[in-house]
């Protein structure tokens, strides 16, 4: 798996790749196909003198891409939003799959699944 975490107008401490790293180790738990993550960390100096902390992860899995960005005034609670979405995310598309793994014996037509418990019996 390909980590990329990157600043835009803000500075990247060891602490806050340290602690983007540890977050994203509740995705990997979930979910271990994961291909490559690019994390983007940005600073917006607004004209009514907020700063705006946005983060936004690009994931990409075998056969899905995911998209998700979270702003806040805080960066570190812009990253916790950011992976509750990922993880909601990443679980649905996970159930998605098994079921759709699942769903092929329901589809089979009648007569074929009564050949085959007799064939089996």
């Amino acid at each position: 798996m390909n980590l990329t975490i990157s600043g835009h107008h803000l500075e990247l401490t060891p602490a806050i790749r340290e602690y983007v790293q540890s977050k994203l180790e509740r995705i990997k738990r979930h979910f271990d196909n994961v291909i490559d993550i690019a994390v983007i960390l940005t600073v917006d100096n607004l004209p009514e003198k907020e700063k705006r902390q946005k983060a936004e992860i690009n994931l990409h899995m075998r056969g899905k891409d995911l998209h998700v960005e979270s702003i806040a005034h805080d960066l570190y609670a812009a990253i916790d939003m950011l992976i509750d979405k990922l993880d909601r995310q990443v679980i649905k598309y996970k159930t998605k799959i098994q079921d759709h793994q699942h769903a092929a014996i329901k589809r089979l037509p009648e007569d074929s699944q009564i050949d085959a418990t007799a064939s089996a019996s």
